[in-house]
């Protein structure tokens, strides 16, 4: 179920999907899906053997789908009202998932409000990308995984080296070609602590 004002999982959701199933990081693991929207993503660790999933979306419009959506599954999910990890401050996971707001926008520097906080990036795709890349190397556990889904248009590199900064320096792409067999500028990343 998707009401209107929450984001439409997309091609970049599948994506994000079939990379978590591929990492092989899912059983028993403690995951968090940050930016959540209907919980597509959410769900997905959930039925994948995920011990625990942490949703957190921004909106409670969104929030509130993905907790129907996770009841009609019959899942359990763990869905919090917040900004990105506000809601889990101290905490570890095991995966952390995040497909932040990428596409550039001719933004005039206005705060994004309503539906557009799921897809407007700013400028330069990376308002909330910097932040995740910021934040979220202090909630992996030891040995933990980030999927994160990244424009090749929003500085691929800049990304590196911030996670470099938080310990997060090996990546890794599970996704390889798109299904149309062009180079998918939409590419999960999944990066793994240390060296």
């Amino acid at each position: 179920m998707r009401p209107p004002g929450v984001y439409r999982p997309q091609g970049d959701t599948e994506l994000l999907c079939e990379a978590l199933e591929r990492s092989g990081a899912l059983p028993g693991a403690r995951v968090l899906d940050v930016g959540t929207g209907t919980g597509a993503v959410a769900l997905a660790a959930a039925r994948g053997g995920a011990a625990r999933v942490t949703a957190i979306d921004v909106s409670a419009r969104a929030l509130l789908t993905a907790r129907f959506n996770a009841f009609l599954r019959g899942v359990r999910i763990n869905a919090c009202l917040g900004d990105l990890f506000g809601p889990v401050a101290g905490e570890a996971f095991d995966v952390v998932l995040a497909n932040p707001p990428y596409v550039l926008s001719g933004g005039n520097g206005a705060i994004v409000r309503g539906s557009a906080r799921a897809w407007d990036g700013g400028t330069d795709g990376r308002t909330v990308l910097d932040r995740v890349c910021a934040d979220a190397p202090a909630h992996l556990a030891p040995g933990g995984t980030l999927l994160l889904v990244h424009s090749a248009l929003s500085g691929v590199r800049e990304t590196l080296r911030s996670l470099r900064a938080g310990d997060c320096a090996r990546p890794w792409s599970p996704a390889g070609p798109s299904r149309s067999g062009r180079s998918c500028a939409r590419r999960p990343r999944c990066w793994r602590p240390g060296g």
